[in-house]
């Protein structure tokens, strides 16, 4: 991958990633999911924000934001809620899963 391509590529700019936390507004405006719908996937424990006081502005971090994304994609291909919110339960262990694998392989192996 060139230098350019990095600096492109969001989605392995793990630093940032790391630090991507938004408003409820704001995740509804970049990914035109309605907030009342957002509301409603925390509420069914779907989702969770990162609010800790009850009345403050939910805020979202990356993980959530791209369960959203997720299960929007699977709801405009016909899933329903419940079916959507599953399959991407289980796409999000399967990832976190084959990454534990990766590090251990790498520590296993003298990297950091």
């Amino acid at each position: 991958m060139s230098k350019k391509d990095n600096m492109t590529d969001l989605s392995f700019d793990f630093d940032f990633l790391d630090k991507v936390i938004i408003g409820i507004g704001e995740v509804s405006q970049i990914t035109g999911i309605p907030t009342r719908r957002i509301r409603y996937w925390e509420d069914k424990g779907i989702i969770t924000s990162l609010t800790e006081e009850e009345g403050k502005n939910r805020r979202y971090d990356y993980k959530n934001i791209k369960k959203m994304l997720l299960i929007k994609e699977l709801l405009e291909e016909g899933y329903t809620l419940d079916a959507s919110a599953e399959k991407v339960k289980k796409r999000m262990e399967m990832i976190e899963q084959t990454l534990k694998k990766l590090k251990k392989a790498a520590a296993d192996n003298g990297y950091k």
